[in-house]
């Protein structure tokens, strides 16, 4: 189903529903030894949950097909389509099924709704109509990085923990020699300085996109000085943006977008020297492949979503609305500025600042 036409829906259906359902009694609840977490959406913010699913035992996960492939060796999922008909069958058929549900989802109504009728004990953030159904509420701490936020939803369950690093993605030998094989045909050995770019941002909020021309210049830069090669990821949907990339730069490169499964970029970044991202998923990828990396920050905070060990270059002071974006409270909006002030904050983020990093 369409992201927007989703996320409408849950705003005003899921929101009545919400309401309703808070004015029913909460069921009594008592031990916690099967446990469900939701995570239906974003394949960074997915990565960035690992750490604290990593402590209960017995966890499943609820996602979808989108994001699956990053609990792979970590955890059983169950993946259900964000559609009505697939929600209802869902809850239907596990109806109380489980002692707790740990609702990851930040602002959606739809995983509140799913947790009231799977879980008789159901932890989610205290904010918005969504919390009157949960047993337990937890604050959002949004000055604090994500995962840590993440781990916070365990504290109802007795756990506190810092979030120190991110677990890897993992991947079995067969894709590692799909990436090799890939790589070698592109003449590309094992002692090159190999630099991935992330251009592309996922469908909401494309302000976040560092101005094409700053990634040219930069990819030339490193070819020239470095004797880099440079590879631009991302899936099929970014693969016109990063040729838009390419035809203005004076240097060879290869694009490779929606060449890879999940696991194969994983394996594919953990390959290279250094990773270039916009605020993405392939950001928070090379973060947990441990992987140099460099994040590219205006619309959002890296307090909150900047690459863990990684630096992140964030120039978006300048911009009265930043950070505009608030994925707690539900707000991705595109740039507030039209014309010549679109993408203001990514803007001002000179080449020569990420190069400075380098």
């Amino acid at each position: 189903m369409n992201v927007r036409l989703v996320r409408f829906l849950d705003r005003y259906i899921g929101s009545a529903i919400c309401f309703v359902l808070g004015l029913l009694p909460k069921q009594k609840f008592g031990k916690t030894d099967k446990i469900l977490a939701i995570q239906l959406w974003g394949i960074g913010e997915s990565i960035l949950t690992l750490p604290a699913l990593n402590e209960p035992e017995n966890v499943k996960v609820l996602v979808t097909e989108r994001n699956k492939d990053v609990y792979n060796g970590y955890h059983e999922v169950e993946v259900i389509a964000t559609n009505p008909i697939p929600i209802i069958k869902y809850i239907m058929k596990n109806r109380n099924k489980y002692d707790a549900v740990i609702d990851f989802e930040e602002y959606l109504n739809i995983s509140a709704i799913i947790s009231f009728f799977v879980g008789r004990r159901r932890i989610g953030y205290s904010h918005g109509i969504r919390s009157r159904l949960y047993t337990d509420t937890v604050e959002y701490n949004d000055g604090q990085h994500c995962s840590q936020t993440f781990m916070d939803l365990l504290k109802p369950l007795g756990v506190e923990r810092k979030v120190k690093e991110l677990l890897p993605l993992k991947y079995h030998h067969n894709e590692k020699r799909v990436v090799e094989k890939y790589l070698h045909s592109n003449s590309i050995g094992k002692k090159d300085f190999l630099v991935a770019v992330a251009v592309g941002v996922g469908e909401s909020a494309k302000s976040r996109i560092w101005p094409i021309e700053n990634f040219a210049r930069l990819a030339n830069m490193l070819v020239q000085k470095r004797k880099a090669k440079i590879i631009f990821i991302g899936s099929k949907d970014d693969e016109e943006l990063n040729d838009s990339v390419e035809n203005l730069m004076r240097e060879g490169s290869i694009n490779a977008a929606g060449e890879f499964t999940l696991p194969q970029t994983a394996c594919l970044i953990r390959r290279c020297s250094l990773v270039i991202s916009n605020d993405s998923g392939p950001m928070h990828i090379a973060a947990a492949m441990g992987t140099k990396t460099i994040g590219l920050f205006g619309p959002n905070i890296p307090a909150r979503f900047g690459p863990l060990k990684g630096i992140s270059v964030y120039k978006g002071e300048i911009c009265k609305y930043s950070p505009c974006i608030n994925v707690h409270k539900g707000e991705i909006p595109n740039c507030y500025f039209r014309g010549e002030d679109y993408q203001k904050c990514m803007k001002n983020i000179s080449v020569e600042d990420v190069t400075s990093r380098i």
